[in-house]
């Protein structure tokens, strides 16, 4: 045990101080004690695979705990390809992390335990090289529920099974997706993540109500080009600072600026405004670029958010909302019950922000009840983490009979 304590102290250092392939040589030859694979009883059944970096580790954190659930019925692991992934996620991931670099080191997990159902939360290419195998079931769980032309990628087909949110996400796989039977190969299961308990990093003014604007990033391609920072968020962030009587989380993506300079510039502009009101000012103004995120859902009163699985995370607080209208005329843009009965918020209307984030709040929105219901289901407490756990141990049960 100690000598694993000070491997763990090691690998701290290593994964900041060192280059990746000097993190390979430090996890080569530790590797027997860092990541040993159990045996008998203990042996992994259900993996989360990841092979990304971290910068796209907010799509797996989201997962931990629904995970950290399933993980009280059946061992759980979470297999990363990259050195720098696996030592940073040793750090901070609560369930046990596996380092898989070669094919051979996957051949070789796959063979030593009884894996019989692996989750994957994105689309990496590196995704094809684990699903070679046939005997687990494969299960395509993604990061967030939206409208995005990615939720009815092509892809999809590849697994064997989708876990969506809700009957919404079952309509719209069947609608977009040729020779795909969505009716047997998804699972619904609502969103688990609103049935965690986040402890929230800030302290906020309690007889202020607190907005939440959460826009996504810039996209990688013109039909993605959903992110508002540039044309709406400026002018809202003075808006509402100026105002005074709001307290402000400011939550871009993680990916914001990896594909437009000026969209980074933009977020570091209102980050910087927010920074110096906030020495000032009775409402606390808040740039949050914190690890988790779910805190913010109960933190706040309302949230600003764009086409993006935001919208779909808060949608199911029941709390009022808008998503902003895209500037961009590629930005696909379907016909979606749920953007249909939020309002919208165009670019020209974000200067009057605080009027209309007054109005929503002073009203009862009964449309909101039918959209919820239809995107995500039973959201009571615990319902749709239950679903989660059921389905997952029922596929995990059927694979043991097969």
């Amino acid at each position: 045990m100690t000598v694993l304590k000070n491997l763990n102290s090691a690998a701290s250092y290593v994964r900041q101080r060192l280059t990746a392939r000097q993190q390979r040589k430090f996890i080569q030859r530790h590797a027997s004690e860092l990541y040993q694979l159990p045996t008998g009883e203990n042996r992994y059944k259900v993996a989360l695979y990841f092979a990304d970096e971290m910068v796209n580790a907010y799509q797996i954190r989201q997962w931990y705990e629904p995970l950290k659930h399933l993980a009280q019925h059946v061992p759980v692991v979470v297999i990363t390809r990259r050195p720098d992934s696996a030592l940073e996620l040793r750090e901070e991931c609560p369930l046990p992390i596996h380092y898989a670099p070669t094919i051979e080191d996957v051949e070789k997990l796959v063979n030593t335990q009884d894996l019989r159902l692996v989750f994957y939360v994105n689309q990496n290419i590196r995704n094809f090289q684990m699903m070679r195998f046939n005997s687990p079931d494969h299960v395509f769980i993604s990061h967030g529920e939206s409208e995005k032309a990615y939720m009815w990628s092509n892809q999809l087909k590849a697994y064997d099974y989708v876990f969506s949110a809700g009957q919404a996400a079952r309509d719209r796989l069947d609608l977009h997706l040729r020779n795909f039977d969505a009716q047997s190969r998804t699972r619904l299961i609502g969103r688990p993540q609103i049935d965690v308990s986040y402890l929230a990093p800030y302290s906020l003014n309690t007889s202020l109500p607190t907005v939440l604007y959460a826009p996504t990033w810039e996209g990688d391609r013109p039909s993605m080009q959903y992110g508002s920072v540039v044309s709406h968020g400026e002018k809202l962030v003075e808006a509402l600072i100026k105002d005074g009587g709001f307290n402000v989380i400011f939550r871009p993506h993680p990916r914001s600026g990896v594909n437009s300079a000026a969209y980074g510039q933009a977020v570091g502009r209102i980050r910087e405004k927010l920074a110096t009101a906030n020495a000032t000012s009775a409402a606390r103004l808040l740039f949050d670029d914190t690890t988790h995120w779910g805190w913010q859902w109960s933190a706040s009163d309302l949230c600003i958010t764009d086409i993006s699985a935001v919208a779909y995370d808060f949608m199911a607080t029941g709390k009022p909302m808008f998503v902003t209208t895209p500037v961009s005329k590629e930005a696909t843009v379907t016909d979606s019950p749920a953007l249909s009965k939020v309002p919208g918020l165009d670019s020209e209307a974000s200067e009057d922000i605080c009027t209309l984030v007054r109005s929503a709040l002073s009203e009862e929105d009964e449309r909101l009840r039918e959209v919820v219901e239809y995107y995500f289901g039973d959201v009571s407490p615990g319902a749709s983490m239950e679903r989660f756990v059921s389905e997952s141990l029922a596929l995990v049960e059927a694979r043991a009979e097969g």
